[in-house]
């Protein structure tokens, strides 16, 4: 089916080129001129402005938006509710608040126009791997536009089959409609606070390997770790075994002692979403408020650790280090 893209970053051009392979059409609009050329020799078309987009879509149009949260997604959002017809569809794939997913819904309703919240997961490697896709909104937008989730999607064969479940559904799959306005993307955002709270873990584990031999330990205690040999270890038959660790050990192979990090780690503010959500519903949860508290104070001063965080997210999402408070700009 044919698509519009508005977006063509690390995220959305790695899409676009998915959708392409799986024999969809894609129509693209970004401000950089090189990935609307990427586009263009991925076999897309790249439009010259959203009014160049729109009127390259044939009815009922469906438009796909990967630019970030808050003001661009608003902005984005409202230009699209003035140039789209009824029946058409706006789809946000970004990370943005579930509350304002509801709110923006609300608003397109207004000119026939309906609305899907999508949380993406899959970063750098998505192209290749997948997308986790959570889906919020309007159920019939959803039904039409599953051929685009089931391309984008990993598929069944991503995961071994889970004993004891009966039958099969599109969770199987890797995409999955998770209820109304807001719900695909409140998902996503406590997926991305547990992220925290794993990466968190992994850090402070490894920082612990590496002290083994410091001089605070008793000098028949201390222990010359080899950490890259233990990630690859643990990556075999070990119940800690996940992505993270792959690309924990991807990351300690590449650079053993993380020279090429600072330790200075950003929150995309899902954590302080979750932590939110956490007060809002009386629940628990000082796993995730920790693990964002150590990513505030990793910006000023570095551990071992918090190297090795900001090593993970170059590794899945292609992100650079925040800056330290203080640093010049």
């Amino acid at each position: 089916m044919q698509l519009g893209m508005i977006g063509l970053g690390r995220m959305g051009g790695n899409m676009a080129a998915r959708l392409l392979r799986g024999g969809h059409r894609v129509v693209g609009w970004d401000p950089g001129a090189a990935a609307a050329r990427s586009l263009e020799e991925a076999g897309g078309s790249a439009a010259a402005s959203l009014d160049d987009l729109v009127a390259k879509l044939a009815p009922p149009r469906a438009v796909w938006l990967m630019v970030p949260a808050g003001a661009p997604t608003e902005e984005t959002t409202l230009a699209l509710a003035e140039r789209l017809a009824p029946g058409d569809v706006v789809v946000d794939g970004g990370n943005t608040h579930f509350e304002d997913d509801v709110r923006r819904a609300r608003l397109l309703a207004q000119k026939g126009v309906r609305h899907l919240d999508v949380g993406t997961s899959g970063g750098v490697f998505g192209l290749e791997r997948g997308y986790c896709l959570m889906v919020g909104g309007d159920r019939g937008a959803f039904e039409r536009l599953e051929p685009v989730f089931r391309t984008l999607a990993p598929g069944s064969a991503a995961a071994p089959p889970t004993p004891g479940r009966a039958g099969r559904g599109t969770a199987d799959e890797g995409y999955l409609h998770c209820g109304p306005h807001g719900a695909g993307h409140f998902v996503k955002m406590i997926h991305n606070g547990i992220e925290y709270g794993l990466m968190q873990a992994y850090a402070e584990g490894f920082d612990l390997l590496r002290g083994a031999g410091g001089e605070g330990v008793r000098e028949e205690l201390r222990y010359e770790l080899d950490l890259r040999e233990i990630a690859e270890l643990w990556r075999r038959g070990s119940v800690v075994t996940s992505w993270l660790l792959d690309l924990a050990a991807a990351a300690l192979a590449e650079d053993p002692r993380l020279e090429g990090f600072t330790g200075a780690v950003a929150d995309s503010g899902e954590g302080r979403w979750t932590v939110q959500a956490a007060v809002a519903e009386a629940v628990p949860a000082p796993v995730l408020t920790a693990a964002l508290y150590a990513r505030f104070r990793s910006r000023q001063a570095s551990t071992f650790g918090e190297k090795l965080l900001s090593a993970l997210r170059r590794q899945f999402g292609g992100h650079t280090e925040a800056r330290r408070e203080g640093d010049a700009t």
